[in-house]
């Protein structure tokens, strides 16, 4: 592989200031253990999942040294429209972690935690949304005239669940499935890097 830069250009914010991500530091992020800080450290980018997560939750904003202003709380709608909009403004694909995405920073304790929080300054330790789909699976009595009528005979009946999303306790790491989506939750983007 030569040593030419290739980049991927994120814009941050309504100031659309620029960071630019090379493979050759994501090659020495994997060395380091697989996470660094982008030059102006307002950006956390994990060279193993080639994720990059903002170091502020939605409503803070990095000032250089840590997260400042009062997290915005959202329900699931509010999160995944804030989410779409980010993305357009910036022109990065913003969106809201997965469940398996995000507990990778939930949940630490010990040395992990104090790099998590180094990592993430002044983020909330309570529930997050995530675009983890909820869905209800339950076995099914293919005698039952009511599951025959609704043409279910099947040994599972699978349902997406529009009423409930996933969120993650960043205190604990627990994950749950049935969140009311009219709850308002600390959001957090993520952004996929090719």
């Amino acid at each position: 592989m030569n040593h030419q830069a290739k980049t991927v250009f994120l814009r941050a914010g309504s100031a659309l200031a620029a960071c630019f991500f090379a493979v050759a530091a994501l090659a020495q992020a994997a060395e380091s253990g697989g996470v660094i800080l982008t030059e102006d450290g307002a950006y956390v980018v994990d060279a193993r999942s080639k994720l990059a997560w903002p170091r502020c939750v939605e409503g803070t904003v990095w000032n250089g040294k840590t997260c400042i202003g009062e997290p915005r709380l959202m329900t699931y709608h509010e999160a995944t429209a804030w989410a779409a909009s980010r993305a357009k403004a910036d022109g990065v694909p913003w969106r809201l972690p997965r469940v398996t995405e995000l507990r990778r920073w939930a949940g630490k304790d010990g040395k992990a935690a104090v790099v998590v929080a180094n990592l993430f300054p002044a983020a909330p330790l309570d529930w997050y949304w995530t675009m983890t789909a909820s869905i209800d699976t339950k076995a099914v009595n293919p005698y039952s005239y009511g599951n025959i009528a609704q043409g279910r005979a099947g040994a599972l009946d699978s349902k997406l669940g529009v009423q409930q999303g996933w969120a993650v306790n960043m205190a604990t790491g627990a994950a749950e499935g049935d969140v009311s989506r009219r709850s308002r939750l600390v959001v957090r983007l993520v952004s996929s890097q090719p």
